[in-house]
């Protein structure tokens, strides 16, 4: 039921905000203050139709607007951004939890999306072949899909939709939201943005709500393609159930799962830059990343001196409320995944992994019923531990020691993850030899996250991806729009007569 005492956050359809009619919902918390801030409609079947019955008679308007039109009200959109920039970023510390510096790094990232979104006219181009022969000239169209849908998690509730939407409507499709109902609101802003960007109403539509409302998506047959970021479980039951629909047009997929990310240090390792690498990447936003570091990989003998320096980083991190200026991580996101992140620590202890820094029981002062963990940090880690198999998502950082590697590469590619890797050394030839064998999406060779930037794509192997096509850059551009060859001549080019033969390039 809902509580009347708090602000209900709706949704965006055709234009306007829209009040929930489904009579369910469900509380936002502040992770910091553990108080619920607000109620988040629950989306029924009848809402994501209405959503999606905006988007179709958008559509073929939308698709007929000039690329160059679309740009300016993307670049105008960015600029929207750029003017609320704290205001969003303050939104997701409030909802989220993650620092205010992270949150403000994210909304940057999902801008240069819609900066190379802005690219639109420049993107769509394609090929033209002058006479092939016999007087035909043949080209390509890349064109829009017409409705389609992203479902989005809660650890970036500005930066993942960015990944999508800018590049979906840029490409003359309608766009239906699912964020998650955990973090809600900086969706609705958003919209807002869009709608003072000049956006026609229906083209962005926004539907709060838990997996009815996904379903609802999944299943529509107006939905040409949905975009999902999140666990691995929802990620391939997506694409499965994408993959069953039939008709003139099956849903096209594009369905980005769990990870389980390793940093190796070889012993040549500048040391330093290794530790610092690996608190940021393991500790920061309290570890809800899907690109976080969650193992350290010690090659050879620089185990012993890579524990011995991480013990006394972990033990003083500035756990606090994110606003606090000092804040180097925040609360994780409710009181059940915190509870899902200690069972993982009781787990490894179980296993025989030894706990060296433990995050349990910390509180922080004047926030005492916040969701807050301190960083945890296991040595001797082994890999048919769950801690080691499974994403924890959380703040705790796996050591796993290996003789050298060749052993770390199969240790990470034996693993069903294969979303992010970074290795840490100062020999080239280590590099080369590493980035071409491991099998992993995405590899950072002394850089501890490897996001790929906006002009490329984003995306892993193995069980962290579903589907072909990896998400935002070139890749998804082909992934929201449709392929087309056309190939054309007049009469006075085409000689009498019945022609029997396959045409071929004269």
């Amino acid at each position: 039921m809902t509580d009347r005492t708090l602000s209900t956050i709706g949704h965006y359809i055709n234009g306007q905000l829209a009040p929930s009619t489904s009579g369910r919902s469900q509380p936002v918390f502040n992770p910091s203050t553990g108080a619920a801030s607000a109620e988040v409609a629950l989306g029924s079947a009848a809402e994501v139709n209405a959503a999606v019955a905006a988007a179709s008679a958008a559509a073929p308007g939308w698709a007929d607007t000039a690329p160059l039109k679309r740009a300016r009200i993307l670049s105008k959109f960015k600029k929207q951004i750029e003017k609320n920039h704290d205001a969003l970023a303050a939104c997701i510390t409030r909802e989220h939890g993650k620092v205010f510096s992270d949150a403000k790094g994210e909304v940057v990232r999902g801008l240069e999306i819609v900066e190379f979104a802005t690219g639109i006219p420049q993107l769509l181009k394609t090929q033209f072949t002058d006479n092939i022969g016999g007087g035909i000239d043949n080209w390509q169209l890349r064109q829009p899909l017409g409705v389609t849908a992203g479902i989005t998690p809660f650890n970036f509730p500005v930066m993942v939709p960015l990944w999508m939407a800018p590049v979906a409507i840029a490409c003359g499709n309608t766009f239906v939201l699912k964020p998650s109902e955990r973090d809600p609101s900086p969706s609705l802003m958003m919209a807002e943005m869009l709608h003072e960007a000049g956006l026609p109403d229906g083209v962005f539509n926004v539907v709060q709500g838990d997996k009815l409302a996904v379903d609802t998506l999944l299943h529509h047959p107006d939905v040409k393609a949905i975009s999902f970021v999140g666990s691995t479980p929802i990620a391939e039951y997506i694409y499965t159930e994408g993959s069953r629909r039939k008709g003139a047009y099956p849903l096209r997929v594009q369905a980005l799962g769990g990870a389980k990310n390793h940093l190796v240090v070889m012993p040549d390792a500048d040391l330093d830059q290794a530790v610092d690498a690996l608190i940021g990447a393991a500790y920061g936003s309290a570890g809800e990343r899907c690109m976080a570091i969650s193992v350290a990989v010690a090659v050879g003998n620089v185990a012993d001196k890579l524990v011995d320096a991480l013990v006394p980083r972990v033990k003083a991190l500035k756990i606090k409320n994110g606003m606090e200026p000092d804040a180097e991580m925040g609360p994780v996101v409710t009181a059940a995944h915190k509870a899902k992140i200690e069972s993982y620590i009781e787990q490894g202890i179980a296993s025989g992994a030894k706990l060296i820094v433990d995050g349990r029981g910390i509180s922080v002062a004047g926030h005492e019923n916040g969701f807050f963990l301190g960083g945890s940090l296991f040595d001797h880690v082994t890999p048919d531990m769950t801690i080691h198999q499974e994403e924890i998502f959380g703040p705790v950082l796996c050591v796993v020691r290996v003789p050298d590697m060749a052993a770390a590469i199969a240790l990470i590619n034996a693993h069903e993850f294969g979303n992010g890797v970074a290795l840490f050394t100062s020999d080239g030839g280590t590099a080369r030899e590493f980035s071409r064998r491991i099998e992993v999406g995405m590899v950072g060779v002394n850089v501890p996250i490897p996001v790929p930037m906006a002009w490329h794509s984003f995306g892993g192997w193995k069980r962290s991806l579903f589907g072909d096509m990896h998400i935002y850059g070139e890749e998804g551009i082909r992934f929201y729009t449709r392929y087309k060859s056309i190939m054309q001549r007049w009469p006075e080019s085409i000689a009498k007569g019945a022609e029997f033969t396959m045409p071929v390039a004269k």
